[in-house]
C-alpha cells in the first residue's frame, strides 16, 4: 500500500508543480508588465504561456534529477528546499540560454527572473504545506510504512527509538525477527522463519540492524528479502562512525566507506567558496574601510601599544598563519597561553566596546583575501591551546581540514566567545561536512542579524577558551 501511496504523492507533486509553472508565469508576467511597467502592447500573456508548454518537460527531468520526486518522508526540509533551489537555477540557466540561442526577442528576460523567484517561493510554500498535511495524517495512524526489524540487539534498540520519537517520519513498528526473545515487540520467529514471515505479513519494508556478533545472518537476510520481493535496509554496525551523508568510492567490486566526507575537497566547491572570499572581502574592506580607520584612531590615542596585534593561529591543514585584530587590550605578556573571557581586567574601555560589536574582527579581511582564512568557517585557535584540545575534545582536529572563518554556524547558533568549545565544534563538524555555497550565505546574512554583538555570557565557573588577545 505505501507504494502506491508514494507513487500517487509523487504524481500529485509533479502534477503541482505544472500547476505552479504556469501561476508562476502569470505573476512574474503581471510584476513585470502592470507593477513595474504598464507596456504590454507587443507581448501578450498567451506568449508566456506558449513559452510555458516548452518548460514544462525541463522542468519535470531537472526535478526528477534532484530527486525531488521521491520519499522525502525521513529528509529535513532544509535539504529539500536546497534541492528545489538548486533545480530552479538550472532551469533558469537554461531558459536564459534558449532566449540567447535562439534570438527568441518576444520573451522578457526579466520576466524570467522574476519567474526564478516566484517558482521557487511558492513550490517551497506547497511542500511545506504538504509536509504539515503529511504529518497529521500520519499522526492519526494513516500513510504509514509497516517495517519489520531484524535483530534484537543495541543497534535494533536505537533504530526503534528513533522511529517511535519522530512520528512524523510515518513509519509503523510490526515486529522482529530474531533468535533471542528479549526484545521490544512481537517476536515474529527466529532468522530462519525471516522468508515465512514476509510471504505472511507482506511489510513495506524490512530493517537489518544486526549487531557484529549476528553477521553471519546477514547473507540470508538479504537473501530472503530477495525473493520474496522485499525492500531491506542495512543498518551497519558501525554506523556510529558513518556520517550522515558519506562518501562511498569503489575499489574493484569493493565498496570503501569514507568516514569524513569533505565537500571543499572537490575542486569545483573549493573555487566558488574562494571566488566568494575574494569578491566578498573586497567589498566589506571597501564598505568598513571608513570604521576601521576611525577605530585606529581611536586606539592610538587611548591606550599605549600597537593599532593591529598579530598572532599565530592554526589553520588548513594544521599550519601556521597570522591572524589580525585591533588591539582591544591593555599591554600584556601573556602571548602564547593567555586567554581572554567577558571579564578581563586587560580590556580597555574602547576594547570592551569593539569586541562587543566585533569590530575588533575588521582586519580579518585582508586574512581572508590573502587566503589564509575564509568569510565563513570554524574560528582558528592558538597552537598551545589546540595540543591540549586534541587530546579533550574528540574530532577536534577535524576543524583543521577546511580555512578557518571569521564567522560560521558556531557562532551564529550563539557559540562564541566565551561558551562550550565542545558544542562549536559540533557546529564546526556540521558545517564541515554539509557545506553547500547556499549554507555560506545563509551564514553570513545570519551573521549580520545574530553574530555581530557579543553578548557575554559565562556559561560556567571554568573559562572557556576564547579568542586569546594578547600584545605583540
Amino acid at each position: 500500500m505505501i507504494k502506491e501511496n508514494q507513487n500517487l504523492l509523487n504524481k500529485i507533486n509533479a502534477i503541482s508543480d505544472i500547476i505552479i509553472l504556469f501561476i508562476s508565469m502569470i505573476l512574474a508576467y503581471l510584476i513585470r508588465f502592470y507593477i513595474f511597467t504598464a507596456d504590454t502592447e507587443y507581448i501578450k500573456l498567451v506568449t508566456y504561456m506558449q513559452f510555458s508548454l516548452i518548460i514544462i518537460p525541463i522542468n519535470l527531468i531537472i526535478f526528477n534529477f534532484f530527486n525531488l520526486y521521491h520519499s522525502f518522508r525521513t529528509t529535513d526540509f532544509i535539504k529539500e528546499c536546497s534541492q528545489v533551489i538548486k533545480a530552479n537555477t538550472i532551469l533558469t540557466a537554461i531558459l536564459l540560454s534558449l532566449l540567447f540561442t535562439l534570438k527568441l526577442v518576444h520573451i522578457s528576460r526579466w520576466v524570467i527572473i522574476i519567474f526564478y523567484f516566484v517558482n521557487i517561493t511558492l513550490i517551497i510554500t506547497k511542500r511545506f504545506i504538504l509536509r504539515k498535511t503529511l504529518s497529521k495524517i500520519r499522526s492519526k495512524g494513516l500513510n504509514l510504512k509497516h517495517v519489520i526489524i531484524v535483530g534484537a540487539g543495541e543497534v535494533a534498540s536505537e533504530y526503534l527509538e528513533v522511529i517511535k520519537t519522530n512520528k512524523s517520519f510515518g513509519y509503523s513498528y510490526f515486529g522482529y525477527v530474531a533468535n533471542c526473545s528479549n526484545f521490544t515487540g512481537n517476536k515474529l520467529g527466529n532468522y530462519n522463519d525471516l522468508y515465512d514471515v514476509l510471504n505472511k505479513h507482506k511489510p513495506d519494508e524490512v530493517v537489518c540492524a544486526l549487531d557484529i556478533f549476528d553477521a553471519q545472518y546477514i547473507e540470508n537476510v538479504v537473501s530472503d528479502c530477495e525473493k520474496s520481493g522485499t525492500k531491506v535496509s542495512i543498518i551497519p554496525f558501525c554506523y556510529k562512525y558513518i556520517p550522515s551523508q558519506p562518501y562511498i568510492d569503489q575499489i574493484g567490486n569493493i565498496p570503501l566507506i569514507n568516514i569524513r566526507r569533505i565537500p571543499l575537497d572537490n575542486i569545483g566547491n573549493a573555487f566558488m567558496k574562494r571566488t566568494l572570499d575574494i569578491i566578498g572581502s573586497l567589498i566589506l574592506i571597501i564598505c568598513t574601510s571608513p570604521f576601521m580607520f576611525i577605530t585606529a584612531i581611536i586606539i592610538k590615542s587611548t591606550s599605549r601599544g600597537p593599532i593591529i596585534f598579530r598572532q599565530k593561529r592554526v589553520g588548513l591543514n594544521k599550519k601556521l598563519f597570522t591572524m589580525y585584530k585591533f588591539r582591544s587590550m591593555k599591554v600584556n605578556s601573556q602571548e602564547e597561553t593567555g586567554w581572554s573571557t567577558n571579564i578581563d581586567p586587560r580590556k580597555t574601555k574602547f576594547g570592551a566596546f569593539i569586541r562587543k560589536f566585533s569590530i575588533d574582527e575588521l582586519p580579518q579581511f585582508f586574512n581572508v583575501l590573502n587566503g589564509d582564512m575564509s568569510l565563513v568557517g570554524p574560528r582558528p585557535e592558538l597552537p598551545h591551546f589546540v595540543d591540549n584540545f586534541k587530546e579533550e575534545i574528540p574530532l577536534y582536529m577535524v576543524k583543521h581540514q577546511v580555512k578557518p572563518g571569521i564567522t560560521g554556524l558556531a557562532q551564529i547558533n550563539g557559540y562564541r566567545g566565551d561558551t562550550s568549545i565542545k558544542k562549536r565544534i559540533e557546529f564546526d563538524i556540521s558545517y564541515i561536512e554539509n557545506w553547500t555555497i547556499l549554507l555560506d550565505i545563509s551564514i553570513l546574512f545570519k551573521t549580520v542579524f545574530k553574530g555581530i554583538k557579543n553578548n557575554e555570557q559565562i556559561t560556567n565557573n571554568k573559562p572557556v577558551i576564547n579568542d586569546h588577545e594578547v600584545e605583540l
